[in-house]
């Protein structure tokens, strides 16, 4: 039997923690049950919780020597440090054999152990950045599901820790049992880990004087990057020079990224077929719009709407 065991803290994500005990600690009727799921914290006791109550938490830190997976569900703040006692109990699992894991935040308590180091990690897109500037040995890649090294795992927000969690068990028992476990969750059965997060941040309502908003509303033309430029009367120059400098990006790259959006409403809120998504958004034809989706999302328009369609 596979023991996963969580690792709480205060204030402990109630969300973060179900997710995986979901999962792993879920009897369910008919499935057989491969793991046994646990959860340890620095100093047994009343563990305050996101969701306003105290769960009980009798085992500590020795919980983590027998356990095959450590699961780290979120930490919070996400500046709070590591005891060097609890570094300890990390590293010596890790160098045993046992899997570290963390959904959300809880990366950051796994970059600070140094077994990041070198290597690539995500979190919540909120955090990605925070993370990069306090751990720059650490390639952040703020656009992933998960990310998924084998002895070290890290996901995005807490809804991507239950992707992760299908995964890992997809890989210790094979594709039928997880699509199983998602089935009874009434839970997509796999998204790959290299699928965008579904919610970027929105750029700045006034950035590049109205330019945004208006070229948003032009999706379906033939919009180019001289005619962004021509709106704001300057030059390609100089609209590519405002575009690194307020928004970290180019003008094409942007119209792009502006068209997936908008075709994953579509996607999620119509039943138009994709030839007609393509053509509103600008993307000509059906194969134009699954070639770019996939590159932009890291998955198909088919699978984005069977994964993300609203009822």
């Amino acid at each position: 039997m596979h023991r996963v065991v969580a690792l709480v803290r205060p204030v402990q994500s109630t969300f973060e923690l179900g997710c995986a005990a979901e999962i792993f600690g879920t009897a369910r009727a008919g499935i057989p049950q491969y793991y046994e799921f646990e959860v340890c914290t620095e100093t047994p006791g009343p563990v305050p919780t996101s969701a306003g109550y105290s769960m009980a938490v009798t085992r500590g830190l020795s919980a983590l020597a027998s356990a095959d997976t450590v699961l780290i569900p979120g930490w919070a703040p996400v500046e709070a440090p590591l005891s060097a006692r609890l570094r300890r109990a990390l590293l010596r699992a890790h160098d045993r054999g046992a899997r570290l894991v963390t959904i959300c935040s809880g990366v950051f308590a796994l970059a600070r152990t140094g077994l990041l180091d070198g290597r690539s990690a995500t979190t919540h897109w909120a955090r990605a950045e925070q993370l990069r500037q306090e751990f720059p040995r650490i390639r952040v890649e703020p656009d992933v599901l998960y990310v998924d090294h084998g002895d070290v795992a890290t996901s995005a927000g807490a809804g991507a820790g239950i992707d992760l969690c299908l995964h890992l068990v997809r890989n210790d028992h094979g594709a039928a049992h997880a699509a199983l476990v998602a089935r009874h969750m009434v839970m997509p059965p796999h998204r790959d880990g290299g699928q965008a997060q579904y919610a970027p941040p929105p750029p700045p309502a006034d950035a590049l004087d109205g330019l945004l908003e208006w070229a948003g509303t032009h999706l379906a033309t033939p919009l180019s990057v001289g005619d962004m430029a021509a709106h704001l009367t300057v030059s390609p120059r100089t609209l590519a020079r405002r575009f690194t400098d307020q928004l970290n990006t180019s003008p094409g790259a942007w119209l792009l990224s502006r068209r997936i959006a908008a075709a994953r409403i579509l996607l999620e809120e119509t039943d138009l077929p994709v030839e007609a998504i393509a053509a509103r958004v600008g993307l000509t034809s059906a194969v134009n719009l699954r070639r770019r989706f996939r590159a932009q999302v890291g998955t198909t328009p088919g699978a984005y709407r069977r994964a993300f369609r609203v009822s």
